[in-house]
């Protein structure tokens, strides 16, 4: 009998989440079942199981993976040079969250609204979100530092309010983009550097 691959086994698991964003995004956690998943994913019951217990383990999942996106992308910038700018980091994250999800990324952007509603009552949600929303904010507070450090950000600024301030732009950001439909990445942090620039510049 082949072995499976840990390749193969990262593609059935994309697969089987891809499938439960889109119900999700179409029906919401509450009312998306299993079988729905199942049957989205063209995937056989056995199959499905054999990667995710029930749908509580498939919305933990999701909001890791909705959430987390941001998270693992502002890691990266932790060690560029030149030292990225806050408010790039924060345009360049929204970016790879729009691009790493393609023609899907509105509904990666409904699951995320959906899985901070849902971290609200399920409490190892809860738990998921708040372990990805902590390591959001920690970076962003460490970005704001080496900035602070090269001169393009005042040293009179709190980085950790500033990287609270940072973070909460982002469900902004999705949040206007669902209902309005009118920003992109680049028109919406534009409005911020407009804020921080000094006068006259």
């Amino acid at each position: 009998m082949p072995r499976v691959t840990e390749q193969h086994r990262a593609a059935r698991r994309d697969q089987i989440l891809a499938a439960a964003v889109r119900c999700v995004a179409r029906e919401g956690f509450h009312k998306t079942t299993m079988a729905d998943v199942i049957r989205e994913a063209d995937l056989s019951a056995g199959a499905v199981y054999l990667y995710f217990r029930g749908k509580d383990d498939i919305i933990r999942a999701l909001a890791e993976r909705s959430i987390g996106r941001v998270a693992h992308v502002l890691v990266a910038m932790q060690e560029q040079q030149p030292v990225v700018r806050p408010e790039d980091a924060l345009q360049a994250a929204l970016e790879e969250l729009l691009s790493t999800a393609g023609e899907a990324a509105d509904d990666l952007l409904r699951v995320g609204v959906q899985a901070w509603g849902e971290a609200l009552r399920d409490e190892a949600v809860h738990a998921t979100v708040s372990t990805q929303l902590r390591r959001l904010r920690h970076t962003m507070a460490d970005l704001v530092r080496r900035a602070q450090a090269e001169g393009l950000v005042s040293k009179q600024a709190d980085a950790e309010s500033a990287a609270a301030l940072l973070c909460g732009a982002i469900p902004g950001f999705i949040l206007q983009r669902l209902v309005l439909g009118d920003l992109t990445p680049a028109s919406y942090v534009d409005g911020l550097r407009g804020l921080v620039s000094p006068a006259g510049r």
